[in-house]
């Protein structure tokens, strides 16, 4: 049987200490509801997650209460019920313990609320695709050669791995409770998530200094982190380069758009 046939997903909508500069910008309250061609980046989430074939409904963690009560439109967002707020914890692996504690059953998808340019169609693949593994949690990871053939001038946080260079997704399968230790050591070094080498210090001196040295391969590196945090954890490769792609800065919005606008 497909155990991802209908899921639930975890939708962080949060804010980071010190709020978000590019919502300031864009004078709006927090940084799910800039607008990337006229529409806020949190409705783009969920117009593909309710359009999806394997997601139906979950929460959105976020943002803060009077965020919520000063927006009509976030309210509108969430009237069809299938989507429930909760209030964000302190932090995104707070936040994301919160969401998977309110919806308890599992496996849960989990991605983030500034993902603008997530489709139905990245939704599905990873969620069939990710089903095939029996690991607690799945990560999913966008080659780097994927994305810089696509935009060369777009720049991103990499993970430089031996065998090639990946963005991230945030997309996360969470199988089962098992996930929550992994979501505990992702509490621990969730500051350090644009210094990857810094992660890699956090797995112990040999994974660092493999890493350092471009030499840490993506298995050995999710075996390291699987036996670090108590849990199997396993990734796949995303191919559609959009999925690396969340908008938080000046230049990804104008990515983004650029990339809808041509749609």
């Amino acid at each position: 049987m497909n155990t991802l046939a209908r899921l639930p997903a975890v939708v962080l909508a949060g804010e980071r200490p010190g709020g978000n500069a590019l919502a300031r910008s864009h004078d709006v309250a927090a940084g799910v509801l800039v607008e990337v061609l006229g529409r806020p980046c949190l409705a783009r989430v969920l117009d593909a997650l309710r359009a999806s074939d394997r997601v139906g409904g979950g929460v959105v963690v976020g943002p803060r209460r009077e965020v919520v009560d000063g927006d009509a439109a976030l309210r509108a967002l969430l009237e069809a019920g299938d989507f429930r707020w909760l209030p964000p914890a302190d932090g995104p692996s707070a936040s994301a313990m919160a969401g998977v504690a309110a919806l308890a059953r599992w496996p849960v998808l989990l991605t983030a609320g500034d993902h603008a340019l997530l489709t139905p169609a990245i939704v599905d693949d990873f969620c069939t695709r990710a089903d095939r593994l029996a690991a607690d949690v799945v990560i999913g990871l966008v080659p780097w050669a994927r994305v810089r053939a696509a935009w060369p001038e777009s720049r991103r946080t990499l993970l430089r791995f031996a065998d090639g260079a990946c963005c991230g997704s945030n997309l996360f399968l969470l199988r089962s409770a098992r996930a929550t230790a992994v979501l505990d050591f992702w509490r621990a070094v969730e500051r350090e998530r644009k210094r990857p080498w810094r992660i890699a210090r956090a797995l112990g001196a040999g994974t660092l200094l493999r890493y350092l040295g471009g030499r840490l391969e993506r298995a050995e590196a999710f075996a390291r982190l699987s036996a670090q945090a108590g849990a199997e954890v396993a990734c796949i490769t995303i191919d559609e380069p959009r999925a690396a792609v969340d908008v938080d800065s000046a230049a990804d919005h104008a990515l983004a758009e650029r990339i809808l606008a041509h749609d």
